[in-house]
């Protein structure tokens, strides 16, 4: 460009400029991610399934993509909040979201509105874990395996309670479920988080709940008793215990997989980097054993795995809250 240039020709070449670069930024940035520091948002409070899930990948991850990785706790509305403060941050890969499949499968059918859409605002990243659920009881309850249970629980309509996390919450769909296909009725006591469920069934307040992993040490000290497991096929920690399919629920599955998603629009390439890291981190024994802990199982695959499984739990998870009449606190 020369001072004889005319001024309209320089403003259209600057213009022209500018719109080439900002037609590479993608490709650059692709290139040069992560150059700083990555947020993950958890969207339920400290000590949850989520934040273990979170923290226990979070530090082979920043060992890999040589980053700090920092988590961020913003709980409310059943995972909506934490969602939301994803769906509308920057598409460029530093902030990411560690929810239960629930807020992608579950919400949009509790909630009749909602301030974003899970499915269009959000993109799965990477599947971390299924986290199984447990039928566990308080130890002065009489019935000793499942199908004592259940008949114990027909011949006493309305008797017994079982306490959840919330309306909602996966074990209370598990609860739903159960009394769904086993044909029976049992009040449903719903807490501020599965810890409070806890304490009221050691302390006898509640007969029964669906656990997602927080008992299991208190089945093995002989304070709780774990009857069945509602998942497909049975735990690897506690292989002699049934699963409620077995018992006869067929095709019972309230397993719920956790995992990451970055905001809709960010770069493939940053998604499929990130895809990579966390299957590896997933196959790490320290990584493993804490997914163990919490009952659960490290669930490795590809981002398009991770959306198959959301849209079948959105079908059927759907079609049980409709049947139930489930509403959101």
């Amino acid at each position: 460009m020369t001072p004889s240039t005319p001024a309209s020709s320089r403003r259209l070449l600057l213009a022209l400029a500018l719109a080439s670069t900002a037609l590479c930024a993608p490709a650059v940035h692709a290139d040069t991610w992560p150059s700083k520091p990555i947020k993950v948002i958890v969207n339920f409070p400290a000590g949850g399934a989520a934040d273990q899930l979170a923290r226990a990948v979070s530090q082979p991850l920043q060992e890999a993509l040589k980053q700090p990785v920092v988590i961020e706790n913003r709980g409310g509305a059943n995972g909506n909040v934490g969602g939301e403060a994803v769906a509308r941050a920057a598409a460029d890969g530093y902030t990411l979201l560690m929810s239960s499949g629930g807020m992608v499968s579950v919400n949009p059918h509790l909630y009749a509105r909602m301030s974003f859409d899970p499915a269009k605002d959000l993109v799965p990243v990477a599947a971390a874990a299924r986290v199984l659920v447990f039928l566990v009881t308080r130890p002065s309850l009489p019935p000793t395996d499942v199908k004592s249970f259940m008949a114990y629980l027909k011949a006493n309509p309305g008797k017994l309670s079982y306490g959840s996390p919330g309306n909602g919450s996966s074990p209370h769909l598990a609860g739903e479920m159960f009394k769904s296909q086993a044909g029976l009725f049992a009040l449903h006591v719903p807490y501020r988080g599965a810890a409070p469920a806890l304490q009221d069934l050691l302390a006898g307040q509640i007969d029964y709940a669906f656990d997602p992993g927080i008992a299991l040490n208190q089945v093995r000290a002989g304070k709780l008793k774990l009857l069945a497991v509602g998942s497909p096929h049975r735990s690897s920690q506690f292989p002699d215990v049934p699963t409620l399919d077995e018992a006869g629920l067929r095709g019972f599955d309230a397993d719920t997989v956790f995992g990451f998603y970055a905001p809709a629009g960010t770069p493939p390439e940053v998604v499929a980097q990130l895809n990579t890291q966390v299957n590896r981190a997933l196959a790490l024994p320290a990584v493993k054993e804490r997914i163990a802990a919490i009952g659960g199982e490290p669930a490795p695959g590809t981002p398009a795995d991770f959306q198959r499984r959301a849209a079948a739990d959105s079908q059927r998870f759907g079609a049980l809250i409709r049947e139930r009449g489930i509403k959101a606190d």
